[in-house]
């Protein structure tokens, strides 16, 4: 069972999840929600997808996660697991192909990185709403451009594709639903005299996984406006 249409308050919950599958508790335009879909996607994982109005949560939603937040992961035995960086740590533990690495102090750098990153995120967030406000964000682009610039000295000195290697890992599939967004963000302009991180960005582009959950930068932006204006439309051109 799939659907891209989300459940609101109200709605029947689901029925169980079948055998040999997962489920996945999603919202279409979710970052978050879109590393676990990545990490599903670059394991080959038969899943089935749930969409959910986070601005109007079913009640069955929130006895699965209390949080109401996505994305959360449903097994065939009705176990729950949640929190972006959680479920996708517990398919690589399940399923495999492995995303992390084996090393343990490799697996370290990577799950640091992934603090390190955790600090950028925010920026996507609040120079959009500055700008709308009215406000003057030179100060925060300038941290954000430092921040990227940091990602840039990172791939440079380790001279590989992408931040785990030669190959994409799990670190690079964490950090790529925010750099999608650039665009839609109006922060692309904050990639320049980024060589590296821009050469990266273009190699993510061109992985099957990232490829198939993918929107297009008008989707995108058709949907923000809504989120910004305060009515975000979860089901917008369904």
């Amino acid at each position: 069972m799939s659907t891209e249409k989300s459940f609101a308050k109200g709605s029947a919950a689901p029925g169980p999840v079948p055998e040999g599958s997962i489920r996945l508790y999603s919202m279409r335009f979710c970052p978050f929600a879109q590393r676990t879909r990545l990490v599903l996607n670059a394991k080959g994982i038969k899943y089935d997808t749930i969409n959910i109005n986070l601005k109007d949560k079913p009640d069955w939603y929130l006895e699965k996660n209390p949080f109401g937040l996505v994305p959360t992961l449903e097994t065939p035995a009705g176990e729950v697991i949640y929190e972006s960086t959680i479920t996708c740590d517990y398919l690589d533990e399940v399923y495999p192909k492995k995303l992390l690495p084996s090393s343990p102090y490799e697996k370290a750098q990577q799950k640091m990185l992934l603090e390190h990153f955790s600090k950028i995120v925010p920026y996507f967030y609040k120079i959009p709403a500055g700008k709308k406000n009215g406000d003057d964000v030179s100060g925060l682009e300038a941290e954000l451009k430092e921040k990227f610039s940091n990602l840039n000295e990172r791939l440079r000195k380790k001279k590989s594709k992408f931040f785990g290697g030669d190959c994409i890992t799990m670190i690079d599939y964490m950090m790529w639903p925010f750099f999608e967004r650039l665009e839609v963000f109006d922060l692309a302009h904050c990639l320049d005299g980024t060589p590296e991180l821009k050469k990266w960005t273009e190699s993510m582009m061109e992985d099957p996984g990232v490829k198939a959950s993918m929107l297009s930068v008008d989707k995108y932006k058709a949907f923000f406006k809504t989120y910004v204006d305060g009515k975000p439309d979860y089901d917008l051109d369904l």
